[in-house]
């Protein structure tokens, strides 16, 4: 994996470094307790001298221990809750581009709305601007996968979910699937190109337009269709 980028990905980061050292006492206090125990190995029916230890019956060691074993747990939730609050301000962004995501075995498609039905393989964005993903599935359950940016969201079949982020590097970086979707799920990827934003509407100019608003469900039978409506969302 490269280095991260976006904000989300370099807090994720920043909040998985930070736990390890803090969790790292710990983790040394089990495995010094663990070798104390193996290297004293009692054999026979009776038990021996030291088996009704003071520590485990003390009722001050049983509260460190659960208080030290809370703080790590609530240090976590709390770095989490900041890593999500990433992606509810760019989903709030009015200036947010939404991009309609659809897996399928074995492939990614992706749809610009507002965009003249403009469809690719690889995913492009645009640097320092937020992007809201509307993610589905037409066959089997897949998983989003932006490698570099921390976005992982799963793709179901008839239901569309969202997540956002905002690129902060140009680049180009890898979109996986993240959930076994048959047998080459392994050849599920491709490529996400973050560029500037006078490279992306050069892009977007070059490629072939189709009639499609890029919605990822099509309309009711029924329903009238809004011939001025460009976009998914």
């Amino acid at each position: 994996m490269g280095p991260p980028a976006s904000q989300v990905m370099k807090t994720t980061e920043n909040l998985m470094y930070i736990f390890t050292w803090a969790a790292a006492p710990v983790m040394a206090i089990v495995f010094a307790i663990a070798i104390v125990s193996l290297s004293n190995l009692h054999y026979g029916d009776n038990p021996p001298a030291e088996a009704d230890h003071a520590i485990r019956n003390s009722s001050r060691s049983n509260i460190v221990w659960v208080t030290v074993s809370a703080i790590l747990c609530l240090f976590a939730v709390v770095g989490g809750m900041i890593v999500l609050q990433h992606d509810n301000e760019s989903i709030l962004d009015d200036h947010a581009v939404d991009i309609n995501v659809t897996g399928q075995q074995w492939v990614w498609n992706y749809d610009y709305p507002r965009s003249q039905g403009v469809r690719s393989e690889e995913l492009h964005l645009v640097v320092n601007k937020p992007v809201v993903f509307h993610v589905t599935s037409v066959d089997v359950k897949h998983s989003f996968w932006i490698v570099e940016m921390g976005v992982k969201v799963d793709a179901n079949p008839g239901v569309v979910t969202e997540v956002a982020v905002n690129p902060n590097k140009i680049g180009t970086y890898n979109v996986r699937c993240a959930e076994l979707c048959g047998l080459l799920h392994s050849y599920m990827q491709n490529k996400v190109i973050v560029q500037s934003q006078e490279d992306y509407d050069n892009w977007l100019l070059s490629q072939p337009k189709r009639n499609y608003s890029g919605d990822p469900f099509p309309q009711d039978k029924g329903e009238p269709s809004d011939p001025n409506n460009k976009g998914g969302n």
